[in-house]
């Protein structure tokens, strides 16, 4: 009898625990690699938390093909080498359908080899320098042509800046941008010597030259404007140090493109009212979408005063665009999600509508704002969406390559040699 009732009790088991198998199977797992720890944390800590938010309201509206939505987060901890090795673990060991991560580029191009080896899908929602286009990512952060460039064209033609100086924190981002933002200049007609570049260190505390040899660039009486690539905490010792040096906004004017709502937030930001920042989002856009979206991660998140900021929409508008590709498809295979992907549309939410291009960037509007005493921006100047671009104009080299995935099966299309050239990494 007991021999009968073990018998039983084990099958009962095995039932059980293929059940449990079945169960953890009938979930699509989304991987999120984002530092939890490190440098970068007090920047990704909320895009993390901003595709769990996603993923619990498309889990209320009933998943996705019939399934559950499950999350699976791991911690890269702003090393970017890990970054690789946490990529590897979700798409070999976790199954992962789809991957939302990285913040710096340097992170970005490590996880790059895994991703295209392994064939797995990552949405990459942060402001980068360009000249990249994988099949296996979509980048929904802006590139140049949708901040950098229409920044610089601001400058030059609402505040009649005649000298730059492009500061930058010493890695890939700062470096490539300001290389093109120096070669458009000079086609605009700014003579080389009037274009002042530098790079710090991460975390550079000590701006006391710098901001003198900034000053001194306006002796001649021309105005003399800052388009600032500075990174991290390394911007509080700069903007008291203009300030020390009694440089005003209308003076000298600064533009930042790595200053927004989350880095002002908490900061005394007496010393940065009346400077700039382009952005393709700012969480005073005042549209029924962006309130919708602002209540929704207040109610998610339990803190009313949690700001919003861009990668957080360009997360927002990437799981949206994922969820209606595989929709399309009804399938969450890279291969079908990716043929899915093009042309597809999400209303933004600054009153405009986000579309996936060929090239896999996004259309998106271009914001400049102006900051205000209490972190917030006003919106000064918005364009209608640009489409983003994966190879800049300015650089001879990037002028002649194409992007076209579906069209060409080519993100590296030279148009003078009619060849697909193999991308090579930047750092």
């Amino acid at each position: 009898m007991n021999g009968i009732k073990g018998m039983l009790l084990a099958g009962a088991m095995g039932l059980s625990s293929a059940g449990a198998v079945m169960a953890q199977e009938e979930t699509i797992k989304v991987g999120v690699l984002h530092s939890l720890s490190g440098t970068m944390a007090i920047s990704e800590t909320t895009l993390k938390d901003t595709v769990l938010m996603m993923i619990d309201e498309q889990n209320k509206k009933g998943g996705l093909l019939g399934k559950k939505l499950e999350a699976v987060v791991v911690d890269p901890a702003s090393d970017w080498p890990l970054f690789a090795e946490k990529a590897r673990e979700l798409l070999t060991v976790d199954k992962v359908a789809v991957t939302f991560g990285c913040w710096t580029s340097v992170s970005r191009k490590s996880v790059l080899p895994v991703i295209e080896e392994l064939n797995g899908l990552l949405f990459y929602p942060v402001q980068y320098e360009g000249e990249e286009s994988s099949k296996n990512v979509f980048y929904t952060g802006a590139a140049p042509n949708q901040q950098a460039i229409p920044a610089v064209d601001y400058y030059l033609e609402e505040l009649g800046v005649q000298k730059f100086a492009l500061l930058g924190t010493d890695y890939v981002y700062p470096r490539t941008t300001n290389n093109i933002l120096e070669s458009y200049l000079i086609s605009k007609g700014i003579p080389k010597e009037d274009i002042f570049v530098n790079y710090t260190p991460f975390g550079h505390s000590d701006w006391s030259k710098i901001v003198s040899d900034v000053v001194a660039l306006g002796a001649d009486g021309k105005k003399v404007g800052v388009i600032s690539t500075i990174n991290g905490d390394a911007n509080v010792g700069f903007y008291k140090e203009l300030a020390a040096a009694g440089v005003t906004a209308d003076k000298l004017p600064v533009v930042a493109f790595s200053v927004g709502e989350e880095e002002l937030a908490g900061l005394d930001t007496t010393n940065l009212v009346g400077h700039l920042a382009a952005w393709n989002y700012f969480e005073s856009a005042d549209t029924p979408e962006n309130a919708a979206f602002i209540k929704q991660w207040h109610t998610f998140i339990g803190d009313d005063k949690r700001t919003t900021n861009d990668p957080m929409e360009a997360t927002y508008i990437g799981f949206q665009m994922w969820v209606q590709a595989v929709e399309k498809a009804g399938t969450t295979d890279v291969d079908a999600v990716r043929d899915a992907m093009y042309g597809q549309e999400v209303k933004n939410l600054t009153g405009g509508t986000a579309k996936m291009l060929p090239n896999h960037h996004l259309t998106k509007p271009v914001l400049i704002g102006e900051i205000r005493a209490d972190g917030q921006f006003d919106i000064i100047s918005q364009t209608e969406p640009v489409a983003g671009d994966a190879w800049t104009d300015f650089l001879p080299e990037s002028a002649v390559l194409e992007s076209d995935w579906p069209g060409l099966g080519c993100g590296m299309y030279n148009s003078e040699t009619k060849t697909c050239v193999q991308l090579k990494s930047n750092y």
